[in-house]
């Protein structure tokens, strides 16, 4: 993917210009689950019900609000046999039990990734292995997976956590995490666990999704050339706050977190002369968009896009919104 075009106006002084990330914004999971509820609503009508954020950006849950989709925090929100999608951050057990109970009719937008973890936890739970799983308290990503097999998952955060874990069998341990950690800071937590535990054992693949990885890349490959970084995404987005994080690991003069171009503090701004631009996984690109148009009217003419990776993945609809073999 090209650059977009910029061209600097008269009189600008020269040498200011923008660096922009790639791959960035949008990965498959976040595509696949917000185009669920887009077609939710269009074969089903409205309103359709969301359990939690779709995904964590703010502009696309208020665009799928106008059109009609209702988001909660609990299925005892929803009225019996409504239509209920759930999140790209997956839940628990108990959350589709409920859903059942309720005669809800669900539409799972839950991410594939997301899904393998829960997948590799019941798998290691029927193994009788103690599960640590790293990840964010709170998080609905962690909840769900951390709900597969409770008696066997311990929540980890950060490599202080460790010296607190205890284990039934130090033979018997792995680790699992949530898919949108930091790289870094996930393997620092992993290499305190197995300082305590030398036979943990690691995921069966990665549990840190490619587009997190991706992202994460693209950002360590601009920052130091950046007196600024912009970050495009939520405050509620792990992997946006991740970026950010990243970039001032990475060596950027500063690096700040918005959901709008109309966020940026203009005094951010003083004296900067490389802008390094990215988004995280659930931002869509015109809300980037937006960013390099505030900034190319401040005088940040040139832009030139730095590509780390590419990418190609994508995943099909849940099968509850795939068109049925007798219709086709």
């Amino acid at each position: 993917m090209s650059a977009p075009e910029a061209s600097p106006r008269p009189g600008d002084p020269a040498g200011k210009r923008i660096l922009l990330a790639a791959p960035r914004g949008y990965c498959a999971g976040v595509d696949r689950a917000v185009e669920a509820v887009e077609q939710a609503l269009e074969q089903h009508g409205a309103p359709v019900y969301v359990r939690k954020q779709i995904v964590h950006n703010r502009h696309v849950v208020e665009t799928l609000e106008e059109r009609g989709a209702i988001f909660v925090d609990d299925t005892a929100e929803v009225p019996e046999g409504a239509l209920l999608v759930f999140s790209a951050h997956g839940v628990s057990p108990a959350v589709r039990s409920e859903a059942r109970d309720r005669n809800l009719r669900t539409i799972d937008a839950t991410c594939p990734l997301v899904t393998k973890v829960h997948q590799e936890a019941k798998r290691f739970a029927r193994e009788d292995f103690d599960i640590l799983l790293v990840g964010h308290a709170g998080h609905e990503e962690v909840e769900g997976t951390a709900g597969e097999a409770p008696s066997h998952i311990q929540l980890v955060e950060t490599a202080e956590d460790v010296a607190a874990v205890k284990v039934r069998d130090p033979e018997k341990v792995v680790w699992l995490s949530q898919t949108t950690l930091s790289v870094d800071e996930t393997m620092d937590t992993v290499r305190a666990l197995r300082e305590q535990f030398p036979t943990l054992q690691n995921p069966p693949s990665d549990d840190i999704c490619y587009a997190t990885q991706n992202r994460q890349v693209a950002v360590k490959a601009m920052a130091a050339h950046c007196d600024l970084v912009i970050v495009v995404g939520s405050r509620n987005s792990s992997n946006s706050v991740r970026l950010v994080e990243v970039a001032l690991s990475s060596g950027a003069g500063a690096a700040y977190l918005v959901d709008y171009a109309r966020e940026i503090d203009e005094a951010w701004l003083d004296g900067v002369r490389t802008v390094g631009v990215t988004s995280g996984a659930s931002v869509p690109e015109v809300l980037v968009r937006g960013v390099l148009d505030h900034l190319v009217e401040r005088g940040w003419g040139s832009v030139e896009e730095i590509t780390t990776a590419e990418e190609s993945l994508v995943f099909s609809l849940p099968r509850e919104l795939r068109p049925s073999r007798a219709a086709r």
